[in-house]
């Protein structure tokens, strides 16, 4: 929110109450209470009135202060952001008073707080991070003229209006918290979920609250209270309803975070790495769990608006089998039930007549598993949609009656999943598809939620629960699909998310258009979701909207095959390959069986992610923090620790560019070809490829070649790939089990098994453009190499 007309003057009409002098401090263990005073206290008349802010400044684990802001105090609220749901905190903190000021450490972060003026200054061991200075926290009365702009108003009066001609009127005086940070020169600033703008987020002002806009728009479906800087440090702001952000949008040197209400709560969370940053934050929201190895294989969707029958998706998958391109998860999308009836959670009789039947022969024929598309809103149409009424399962107006509206399906209502008995009627259709062979489940929408005139089941705060809705979601559906088929085996793609919704996996980037420049917004909107918690992340290859031209399709495979999850999906055609020539199809075979052989390492990528939230798909400065040149980078990305992927957004008469940072990188497709950087690379870029680089000092494991599935023995048949090994040890996890070590001595290199029973076929070395491949004997546990 923005409050001030230029840097000097208010906004007409806005009324400021700044923090400006600590009037008392308790101090309990390592936490401290302020009382701060909005007026200079001179003498005891001035303690007449308030408001009186309380601010509490503790650290709930190691690496991480909290300043929780309180103007009113109240009953705490119902709805809030799960903090260390699968992880537990680590308390690691002090206290101490050094002269005039209080300081609060922990784990190379300190907090130093002075009483007047009243400010907290956060340090790491090297510097001063950043700084709430004197009038930077505060309230405003903010006359309601002002907030009409605001996510939330102006996509309440768009939704009431549309569903109730006689909306409440808002009120007169809306009162905001507002906290601000300074932001220092050269400081970046990244995250806030899945943004598709400017992947560097100064000068933007951000709404954290999710919006069905497409990717082509300032608006986000995941989108997640959280930043991450190149400073060592992110912020996390723990309020699940809207929070407004400027980031040095509003006053130029600063990053401004309010909301709505009297409580305002932002955690510090320091990191000497970036990716420590995010270890830290994601032990305080969550961590994605181990996913089924068969989820990282090739997904293909009937698209939307196509037409499709039991003998199209047949036919389909047989193609893709002809043409060596193995589908792994077949996903029916929304005409899988009748028009109109969305959702009736029952198959159409006239496409799919035997559905039980027919899913279990094409998962024995063509060895994929199933996907169907579902969503949280139920049609009046619908044939449940009487029984969700009678049963009170829908969210309902103040006045008793269920919320509905005709945009999306006839008359919908949507589930209200804070209604214990609406979320076992919910389960139990889901139930009955899995009972004839469904595995997983496309949640869809959960963005389009009331949060005016309308009340819950428990009573819990419309407006907190907007943002909150699509976990509480996708947490029912992943639960169930865990409880059904077993630990490991559960799986979403899900559009909609928020800060922990990293819990429940996979979450692709909503409607995107077929076009070169939706391929770049995928690519920033991926990124901005990496950096914001979530281990993974895709979109539909080839676009969602529109007939991608056959070039673009083929540069959105190749992009599409190197992400943690790819899904070939569309609106109004097929996104088959021979839909765009079948030289389309056989270098979408190449793709793909480069994704298969590469398994030992994403998967071990994946475990990672599960035991430290780091993601798969890394921003360039994630791993080259100390390389000026990456922190603009939103056009390429690390897909773990050691390759480089850059798509291509051109055609294909014109150079590409992308950045190659310091060291001898090595060609993943021509091991011959090397490159020393830093360095920008120009150049034209075949249709039958996308440039991946190997990071020198690689140790690579793959599996055997032709494999034709993602899920495999990742230890048996290993092909050992070394890239630019110095002096020293490299070692390798292999998923399940053991380990690969390299040692190299002088010009010899030694590869040996470890901790675990595993098989190398072949050890592969690359040094300086010379190449030494060695076929290992049946049995063997170590392998000599001398580098060329």
């Amino acid at each position: 929110m923005k409050f001030i007309d230029g840097f000097w003057l208010l906004k007409h009409g806005v009324k400021p109450y700044y923090g400006l002098q600590v009037v008392k401090v308790d101090q309990q263990s390592n936490i401290y209470e302020l009382q701060v005073s909005t007026r200079p206290i001179r003498h005891r008349g001035d303690t007449l009135g308030g408001p009186v802010l309380t601010v509490k400044i503790y650290s709930p684990t190691e690496g991480v202060i909290g300043v929780k802001i309180d103007h009113f105090s109240h009953v705490q609220p119902t709805v809030n952001i799960p903090l260390f749901p699968n992880a537990q905190p680590i308390p690691n903190a002090t206290a101490a008073k050094s002269g005039s000021d209080y300081t609060l450490s922990t784990a190379g972060l300190e907090a130093v707080i002075t009483e007047n003026p009243y400010t907290i200054t956060f340090k790491s061991p090297k510097r001063i991070l950043t700084f709430a200075g004197p009038k930077h926290q505060g309230v405003f009365d903010v006359p309601s003229r002002w907030t009409v702009s605001s996510a939330s108003h102006s996509s309440c009066l768009a939704t009431d209006l549309a569903s109730n001609p006689n909306p409440e009127p808002l009120p007169p005086v809306v009162r905001y918290i507002n906290s601000e940070l300074n932001l220092s020169p050269g400081e970046l600033i990244y995250g806030f979920g899945e943004q598709f703008g400017a992947f560097v987020k100064n000068g933007q002002s951000v709404k954290i609250w999710n919006q069905d806009g497409g990717t082509s728009s300032d608006q986000a479906y995941k989108c997640v209270p959280f930043y991450i800087t190149n400073r060592n440090y992110g912020v996390f702001i723990n309020h699940p309803g809207e929070v407004e952000v400027e980031v040095g949008s509003e006053k130029v040197s600063r990053v401004g975070f309010s909301t709505v209400g009297s409580s305002l709560e932002y955690f510090i969370i320091y990191g000497e790495t970036p990716l420590q940053i995010i270890e830290r934050y994601t032990r305080m929201t969550g961590r994605p769990p181990i996913l089924p190895s068969w989820t990282f294989g090739l997904w293909l969707s009937t698209s939307f608006l196509t037409s499709y029958s039991s003998e199209t998706v047949s036919g389909f998958l047989q193609g893709m089998q002809d043409r060596n391109v193995p589908v792994r998860v077949f996903h029916l999308d929304c005409f899988w039930m009748k028009q109109y009836e969305w959702c009736s959670f029952t198959f159409d009789p006239d496409n799919f007549p035997n559905p039980k039947a027919y899913l279990t022969e094409i998962k024995q024929r063509f060895g994929v598993k199933i996907c169907v598309w579902i969503n949280p809103y139920i049609s009046q149409l619908s044939p449940i949609f009487k029984e969700g009424v009678e049963g009170g399962y829908f969210i309902q107006r103040t006045n008793g009656t269920p919320w509905q509206w005709d945009l999306w399906q006839p008359g919908l209502a949507i589930v209200d999943f804070t209604n214990p008995q609406a979320c076992d009627w919910y389960k139990s259709k889901l139930n009955a598809l899995i009972d004839i062979g469904v595995d997983c489940f496309k949640t869809d929408f959960a963005e389009r939620i009331p949060h005016v005139s309308v009340k819950y089941h428990n009573g819990s705060d419309p407006m907190r629960m907007h943002n909150m809705y699509s976990i509480i979601y996708n947490e029912l559906v992943f639960n169930l699909l865990k409880e059904r088929l077993g630990e490991g085996e559960a799986v979403l793609f899900a559009r909609a998310s928020f800060a922990g919704g990293q819990r429940f996996p996979v979450h692709w980037g909503g409607d995107c258009e077929s076009t070169w420049e939706a391929m770049a917004e995928a690519t920033r909107g991926a990124l901005s979701l990496t950096l914001s918690g979530f281990a993974f992340a895709s979109f539909d290859i080839g676009g969602f909207e529109g007939h991608p031209p056959p070039e673009i399709y083929q540069r959105w495979v190749a992009f599409g095959l190197f992400v943690s999850h790819s899904r070939l999906h569309g609106s109004s055609s097929y996104r088959v390959p021979w839909n765009y020539g079948e030289e389309a199809a056989k270098n979408m075979a190449t793709m793909l069986e480069a994704k298969h052989s590469l398994m030992p390492y994403l998967y071990q990528l994946a475990i990672q992610a599960h035991e430290t939230g780091h993601p798969m798909q890394r921003a360039m400065f994630l791993e080259f923090p100390e390389d000026r040149t990456t922190h603009h980078l939103d056009g390429q990305f690390m897909m773990g620790p050691s390759l480089l992927v850059a798509p291509v957004f051109v055609p294909q008469e014109e150079e590409t560019e992308y950045y190659i940072p310091a060291g001898r990188w090595t060609d993943f497709w021509d091991h011959s070809r090397t490159v020393v950087g830093p360095v920008w690379i120009k150049e034209r870029v075949g249709l039958d490829i996308i440039p991946v680089w190997v990071r020198p000092g690689t140790l690579l494991l793959r599996g055997p070649q032709n494999i034709g599935r993602p899920d495999y023995d990742y230890g048996k048949d290993l092909r050992v790939e070394l890239f630019e090994v110095a002096e020293g040890e490299l070692q390798a996890k292999i998923p399940g089990g053991g380990m690969i070590r390299a040692e190299r001595r002088d010009e010899k290199v030694k590869v040996f098994i470890t901790n675990g029973k595993a098989s190398i076929d072949t050890v592969f070395l690359a040094n300086g453009g010379k190449t030494e491949v060695v076929k290992v004997d049946s049995g063997a546990t170590e392998v000599y190499c001398e580098l060329g």
